[in-house]
């Protein structure tokens, strides 16, 4: 019981902060004068978007499997199975980007969702620079005749569960036969877009 009630609190902790990441984004476009730089603002969203898929991935995911048999599926609603925090991570995407220019997302070159792939020439850059220095990248950049503050932090794999899911999946063997991630390294990115105003 004790245990039960624990994942339920970590998951209402969990759907707080993305409430909160939501509602905060639909708020004016970020000023280049801004109290808060729109740097610091990105990391700020950063740390909270990484901690909660954190979060959802080692506490809920692999606890639950673990503990309760409950297992993550892609097809999740299919298989009465929780959804996997890279799914997680994109419903809040979609969520989010429905009330402003503001918007986040995972991107990367072994993308399994081709909606996931770098498209513009900054994430195709950044991308690159990202992977060869496991640093973040950050820049301008404008989509859409929007300008955005846009930064490309480095996706790791922080658990066996994501790699296996990554390694095991038909898209990644057909696509990417060569590839094959271990705990620690770098996946992707994750893509945050700031609105600037001029």
């Amino acid at each position: 019981m004790k245990v039960a009630l624990k994942i339920v609190s970590l998951i209402a902790v969990a759907l707080s902060v993305c409430w909160l990441v939501i509602a905060c984004s639909g708020e004016p476009k970020v000023s280049q004068t801004a109290l808060f730089s729109p740097d610091l603002m990105a990391d700020y969203i950063y740390r909270i978007l990484k901690s909660e898929r954190e979060i959802y991935g080692k506490y809920v995911v692999q606890r639950l499997s673990e503990t309760h048999s409950i297992q993550s599926s892609e097809n999740w609603e299919r298989d009465n199975a929780l959804p996997l925090p890279a799914q997680v991570f994109r419903m809040g995407a979609e969520l989010s980007s429905q009330k402003g220019s503001f918007n986040y997302g995972l991107i990367s070159p072994w993308n399994l969702n081709e909606n996931q792939a770098p498209k513009t020439e900054f994430e195709q850059k950044a991308m690159a620079t990202v992977l060869e220095t496991k640093l973040l990248y950050k820049g301008y950049q404008t989509k859409d005749g929007q300008k955005y503050f846009s930064v490309i932090y480095p996706d790791k794999a922080v658990t066996q569960a994501c790699v296996d899911c990554h390694n095991n999946h038909p898209v990644h063997k057909q696509r990417y036969p060569d590839k094959v991630f271990q705990v620690g390294d770098v996946m992707g990115g994750i893509l945050i877009n700031l609105p600037i105003e001029e």
